[in-house]
């Protein structure tokens, strides 16, 4: 063997030590991101994988670790959304098309995200879009009819409400306050004579929509999950 084949040898048996190497510590930053995330709280695996990007680890190498990681269990994307969906209906009012937001931004997979919003039907839907409305109007009874339900309406809104259901439920929650008087009209007044037909109006001067008045990044900023206009 010649001088410079031994040469050529030696170098490309170098080159493959430090490409290992190399390898082996791009792993350890990715172990290390993945456990100093997860230590913190539950994370998707998209999240994950975001955080070994911005730590510049290989996609191969991140791929490798995050199969890993899932294989022990310590990264499951539907038990993370089962928990977010409960999580944020429960502690913030979240209605579907705001949880569907959330579960998107945190990369979670439309097959794994329509199986956890399951746990919130119809029915719960506007059972919590009910409670959130009447405590809403409960604090602002000073205030004139039509504000109290355009502020009242925008806020079921930004929690992901359509527009149809929010007008509804605030029209009968405004109704319920006329029959009883607790909106500081007398029952037998001209106001109260004419209350349906105003909310009637109301009720056309939202157009009934039903797209969602939400975007991205409305309900949980980096500071803990603030809920906008709640």
């Amino acid at each position: 063997m010649s001088e410079q084949q031994i040469d050529h040898d030696h170098d490309h048996a170098t080159d493959d030590a430090i490409d290992h190497q190399t390898d082996r510590d791009h792993e350890a930053v990715a172990r290390d991101v993945a456990l100093r995330l997860l230590t913190r709280g539950p994370r998707s695996r998209a999240q994950l994988g975001a955080a070994m990007a911005r730590k510049d680890v290989p996609d191969d190498v991140a791929r490798a670790v995050l199969d890993r990681f899932t294989e022990v269990g310590l990264i499951d994307d539907a038990e993370y959304a089962r928990m977010l969906v409960r999580a944020r209906h429960e502690d913030r009012g979240l209605a579907r098309r705001g949880l569907e937001v959330e579960l998107r931004r945190k990369g979670i997979d439309d097959e794994v995200a329509a199986a956890a919003l399951g746990a919130v039907d119809a029915d719960l839907e506007k059972s919590t879009a009910r409670d959130l409305a009447r405590r809403r109007l409960a604090g602002n009874r000073e205030l004139a009819r039509e504000v109290r339900m355009r502020r009242v309406v925008a806020m079921l809104g930004r929690k992901g409400y359509s527009s149809g259901l929010a007008v509804q439920i605030v029209c009968e929650l405004l109704a319920d306050e006329t029959a009883s008087g607790s909106d500081g009209f007398a029952s037998g007044s001209a106001e109260t004579a004419s209350g349906s037909d105003g909310f009637a109006r109301s009720a056309r001067s939202f157009g009934h929509r039903d797209a969602p008045d939400i975007e991205a990044g409305k309900y949980f900023g980096d500071d803990g999950g603030r809920t906008v206009g709640a």
